[in-house]
């Protein structure tokens, strides 16, 4: 029997840490504190079980730092869409920043990356302790966000200028390769700032990150809609209740909600294509459950069914159409689920009464509940923690109930997405009761 062999992964360092860590962050880690673990089906798509077994550095304060605390100067960057545990985030990095290592000043750059070049016009804050103290109390992030590309040689200008030595950057998949791109051009230039990123998707969708802050605030708002739909659907003969919930091209949301909230009769998700006619379609299966429990409600993945939207923009030979960050801008399935199923049932002579939810921006817009709050903490401590001792071009999160590092090119390697073949998948499917597939064989 053959013996599995973990595979190392590392993380890029600036150089030696020679400075002593403050007293008040013993006791330390040691210099190279590792951890085994091995990670499931649920968060990397390896098939081989074999190759799920990994050797991690574990975050947390180190006998040596790299930068000297008195001398070091941070700044913090919020990209993207809005997420509930951002402003938690930043408190958190600031916090650990001043009253455990004391450095000299950490700024907030505002709008998104946007707010690193000149003829954008936003100005910097400086972030303290007093002026973060209440920003986990509100939704959204302080310093503001914006989307699409910025050239990385003039944010890497920007950060010369304003002798940044460690930048810290929150956001998703599009923010951790932008990431990327800017530590590569500051390893060109031969200089010493460090890129450290706090991954945020509220579709939980960053490969290699069980879960990402603000997933568990978003899935209790989401109870709370599907929870009115379905007392839409059961107030009125023959109610169907639909809910639109986040996720582009993972059904996480969708599916967690679904397991907390036993109401959900379909669950669609972008991972799982489904055809809307034909005898084992999503059409008649509706049919069926209205003819038998006179309600239903359906739960809707925004990126799901985008094929069946494909079809409609084909045959008007229009383009699918991109926003500013380059991402396939989503068609309006649940329009278009609409409109089929009331044509369908009129067709039927079966008359409904349909109410549509759509509670996307509040979810994405409320503050981080109490699991989000604590997560986001942690995040925010061993980020420093990380960026002190000189780490760079990674990014900190929680596998397996450790707090570990992770290369960037690790976590922008895909788009995490649900495993219709796991264990997981099958207890959502259970638990609403729907088939397998909506075919239209």
């Amino acid at each position: 029997m053959s013996t599995i062999k973990p595979k190392k992964i590392k993380v890029d360092t600036l150089g030696d840490a020679k400075i002593p860590v403050p007293e008040q962050l013993r006791p330390f880690l040691s210099e190279i504190g590792e951890v085994n673990l091995y990670v499931s089906e649920e968060v990397i798509d390896a098939e081989d079980p074999n190759q799920r077994y990994f050797i991690f550095e574990e975050a947390g304060p180190k006998e040596k730092i790299y930068f000297d605390p008195s001398k070091t100067k941070c700044a913090i960057v919020t990209c993207g869409g809005l997420c509930p545990g951002i402003n938690d985030v930043i408190r958190s990095i600031v916090m650990e920043a001043h009253h455990q290592y004391k450095v000299a000043a950490t700024l907030g750059i505002r709008y998104g990356l946007q707010g690193f070049l000149p003829q954008y016009g936003h100005s910097v804050w400086e972030l303290t302790p007093e002026n973060v103290s209440q920003i986990h109390e509100f939704g959204g992030t302080i310093l503001g966000s914006s989307r699409g590309h910025q050239p990385p040689e003039e944010i890497v200008d920007s950060l010369e200028r304003m002798n940044i030595n460690i930048l810290f950057m929150i956001g998703g998949d599009g923010t951790m390769k932008a990431a990327s791109a800017i530590w590569k051009e500051i390893k060109k230039r031969k200089m010493k700032i460090s890129v450290v990123g706090i991954p945020k998707t509220i579709d939980n969708d960053i490969y290699f990150v069980p879960r990402s802050f603000g997933f568990d605030t978003a899935v209790t708002k989401a109870i709370e809609a599907i929870r009115c739909a379905h007392t839409e659907a059961t107030g009125a003969p023959n109610g169907i209740g639909m809910v639109k919930l986040m996720g582009r091209e993972s059904g996480f949301i969708a599916s967690e909600a679904t397991l907390a909230q036993k109401d959900v009769n379909v669950v669609l998700i972008p991972e799982q294509p489904f055809e809307l006619d034909g005898e084992h379609g999503l059409l008649a299966y509706l049919k069926k459950r209205i003819q038998e429990r006179g309600h239903a409600v359906i739960v809707v993945a925004e990126g799901a069914g985008q094929d069946l939207w494909r079809r409609e923009m084909k045959k008007n030979n229009e383009k699918i159409p991109v926003d500013a960050s380059g991402n396939p801008i989503l068609g309006d399935i649940c329009g278009l689920l609409r409109e089929r199923i009331k044509k369908y049932f009129k067709e039927q002579n079966i008359p409904i009464t349909l109410k549509f939810i759509d509670p996307s921006y509040i979810i994405r817009s409320v503050p981080a509940n109490a699991n989000d709050g604590v997560y986001c903490a942690f995040l925010g401590q061993h980020a420093v923690h990380a960026a002190m001792a000189g780490k760079t071009n990674m990014v900190v999160t929680k596998l397996m109930e450790k707090f570990v590092y992770l290369p960037l090119s690790l976590v922008t390697k895909k788009r995490r997405k649900l495993n219709v073949n796991s264990p997981y998948w099958k207890a959502v499917l259970a638990s609403t009761g729907q088939p397998p597939q909506f075919s239209n064989k």
